[in-house]
């Protein structure tokens, strides 16, 4: 089977859906199947090309025998509306029109910026071939939820387009139930969509010894580490964490951030402000290191702002520190706070508040109840094996192919 896969994420960038789609693409090539990605030059977050690349019209590689197509886009970093619309609609022009050329069975286009499912469609109708809609995020809502835009005329057509284009594809498979029912309720047919949520590659993320060397080359031994690793994003209410880190007493608790994003720049200077010596920033480490930074943290942390849109979200992060052992401070409510309970492999903290914060930070420091969660965590990562997570797709794309 020849499957084509738009996204405007990939590696060696390193978030959630990059790392998605290529550990995805990894297991159907070896079932023998034959993948093409058709991706961006690596930009995120900032919309700077990544060292040894060019945004160029068209550039080919091979990674781990996927055929990956870099099309030319507008770079943007991941502020300012306008900019990010050029940027969106620049990938699903070229992600179109280099797509036409290739041959596959089926296509599937992912989101959260819905532009790339635009292609996709596209597509489908052009080469009369099956499509999948990805859907990792609810948008244009996410974009309304931080403060991005309002409701108008714009966001409302919009969400027309998004409401037809989750009709018009031959499946949804949404990554959380939560999707899901959002789209039951907006009269997507319950059996048009499928549920594969994120996981944990692993062969990459399992528990591990400290990896004492770069514990000590950031000075912190004998420290209680909180660990963010991800996206510095508009939706991770870290400029709150930061704020609330000032009121935490305990001066063996340190916060390590990991990452970049278009609030990386506030909270560094937030946390020059309230002067604080009990936290570090380090910038973007690739995917394979990111199992040398869990090493050397004793919690998880997973936030995001306080809002009901974001009660569907599952932040992929639980999973890889899950399948290391490292219960998760959780400050997201819903699914998210569902399977963490599920499991025992964590604590959830009521989104966006200071006292509970550090009222639950203070719970994970119980040596018992820490143990107890690790434990937790062992359970859940087994059940979020990526391996099974990209059969399960497979098997939906298998369907869809024998189907036409």
């Amino acid at each position: 089977m020849n499957i084509l896969f738009l996204t405007d994420n990939f590696p060696p960038e390193v978030n959630a859906p990059a790392t998605r789609t290529f550990e995805h693409c990894q297991e159907w090539i070896k079932k023998g199947h034959q993948i093409t990605v058709i991706t961006c030059a690596p930009n995120f977050p900032h919309g700077k090309l990544y060292n040894g690349y060019k945004n160029k019209l068209y550039q080919c590689e091979l990674i781990n025998e996927i055929k990956v197509i870099r099309v030319w886009s507008y770079m943007s970093s991941n502020s300012g509306f306008s900019k990010r619309v050029a940027d969106y609609l620049s990938f699903a022009f070229m992600s179109f029109f280099v797509g036409i050329f290739q041959k596959y069975d089926v296509i599937i286009a992912t989101s959260p910026q819905f532009f790339t499912t635009w292609s996709g469609w596209a597509l489908s109708k052009i080469r009369r071939k099956p499509w999948i809609f990805e859907l990792r995020d609810l948008w244009p809502e996410s974009i309304k939820t931080v403060g991005a835009m309002k409701q108008g005329r714009v966001v409302d057509l919009l969400e027309k387009i998004e409401l037809g284009l989750y009709k018009s594809c031959n499946k949804v498979v949404a990554v959380t139930d939560a999707f899901k029912n959002n789209l039951i309720t907006r009269g997507i047919r319950k059996d048009k969509i499928e549920v594969i949520t994120n996981g944990s590659n692993m062969e990459l993320f399992y528990p591990r010894e400290v990896d004492t060397h770069l514990l000590n080359s950031l000075d912190l031994k004998g420290k209680f580490v909180v660990g963010y690793i991800g996206t510095h994003g508009m939706a991770h209410s870290l400029d709150f964490i930061v704020r609330s880190i000032a009121r935490v007493s305990d001066p063996s608790i340190h916060f390590l951030f990991i990452g970049d994003g278009a609030m990386k720049s506030k909270i560094v200077k937030i946390s020059k402000e309230l002067q604080l010596k009990n936290i570090s920033f380090i910038d973007p480490v690739s995917k394979d290191e990111v199992p040398r930074y869990l090493s050397i943290i004793d919690i998880s942390l997973a936030p995001l702002k306080k809002d009901d849109n974001f009660k569907t979200v599952i932040p992929s992060k639980i999973f890889e520190s899950s399948a290391m052992q490292k219960p998760t401070l959780l400050g997201v409510q819903g699914q998210a706070q569902e399977i963490l309970d599920k499991y025992g492999a964590g604590i959830c903290f009521e989104p966006e508040n200071e006292v509970d914060f550090i009222e639950k930070l203070s719970i994970l420091r119980d040596v018992s109840f820490y143990q107890k969660c690790q434990d937790g965590c062992a359970d859940l990562a087994a059940d979020y094996d990526r391996k099974k997570l990209a059969d399960k797709m497979l098997d939906v794309i298998d369907k869809i192919v024998k189907d036409q």
